[in-house]
């Protein structure tokens, strides 16, 4: 029985949870595997840290100029997977903690402020809708065995829930006092040694009613996309290459249209290394530059350790 779980974890840990971290402070939080196969009844759980730096363009109603960020975040992750209808599933659960530091001009003179607390927490549920067979340990590692080429369609959902530190008497928060909703519809397709995946998704946003100094925060759905290229040399040892796109989110304050599009292009490089059959190293690199006039140009170095039973 040991044998058979090793070399389930073999196969699958190290390709799927150091796959990556949401990152609570990107708008382009994509991440390559999320759509791989993994046998049910199994659990994942990780610890990550990611530092961003940041270039931040405001509305300039706002009197907020060339503002610069630094910010770190500790992030802990848990997966659980299991068969749902027939086919395999898996949620995922992440919870950050962040502590920045943003600096610039307000009103044409010098000004800082720090913030430090919990982000607002992520929940995943996924389901593969097409391939990736709802297999347990050994029926898992025979399968696998056999396979060189395969097509996985998934599809999930990403809720986003206000939990994180947040206060209405100031513009920059960690937590966004609202939900937010990412429906997720996902393609994996792996030929040898080779894997490309693509998703896209759409976020839709409650209110924020106690947005800064009691007024109202309306927001448009957010349209993203965004592709993986992955190689794998061995087990557990595999590069990525991603690319991400995201427009809309358009806002409203007390009902006034804010005229703010979203429009944000991100790339990221990603590294995962077996430490053992049972847990992972990964290191990566997102960054993100905007398209509009307002927006976030930022760079982030992330890295996790990641454990499996």
């Amino acid at each position: 029985m040991m044998q058979l779980i090793r070399e389930v974890l073999r196969l699958v840990f190290p390709g799927l949870f150091a796959a990556g971290f949401v990152l609570p402070c990107l708008a382009l939080d994509f991440e390559p595997r999320q759509w791989s196969h993994l046998p049910v009844g199994t659990n994942f759980a990780g610890v990550g840290y990611a530092y961003t730096d940041a270039d931040i363009a405001f509305d300039p109603v706002l009197k907020l100029e060339d503002v610069e960020m630094e910010l770190q975040t500790w992030a802990g992750k848990y997966i659980r997977t299991f068969e749902l209808f027939e086919k395999s599933a898996r949620i995922d659960l992440t919870q950050g903690y962040q502590k920045g530091r943003w600096t610039g001009l307000l009103d044409g003179a010098p000004a800082s402020t720090s913030r430090s607390g919990w982000t607002d927490t992520f929940l995943r549920l996924a389901v593969n809708l097409y391939g990736a067979l709802p297999l347990r340990r050994k029926e898992f590692v025979a399968y696998r065995s056999g396979v060189k080429d395969e097509t996985i369609v998934g599809m999930g959902l990403v809720v986003r829930l206000p939990t994180g530190e947040y206060m209405e008497d100031k513009l920059i928060n960690l937590g966004q006092n609202r939900f937010a909703f990412r429906p997720q519809l996902g393609i994996n397709h792996t030929r040898g040694k080779w894997t490309l995946e693509a998703s896209g998704e759409v976020a839709f946003y409650t209110d924020n009613d106690e947005f800064f100094n009691g007024n109202k925060l309306e927001q448009k759905p957010l349209y993203i996309i965004h592709g993986h290229l992955i190689r794998t040399f061995r087990p557990g040892l595999w590069v990525s290459a991603s690319v991400g796109y995201d427009y809309g989110g358009e806002s409203k304050i007390n009902g006034v249209e804010k005229d703010d599009n979203k429009q944000d292009v991100g790339w990221g490089l990603s590294f995962a290394w077996p430490i053992s059959r049972n847990a992972g190293f990964k290191a990566s690199y997102i960054g993100s530059r905007k398209l509009e006039s307002t927006g976030l140009d930022s760079d982030t170095l992330a890295a996790s350790l990641s454990f499996s039973w």
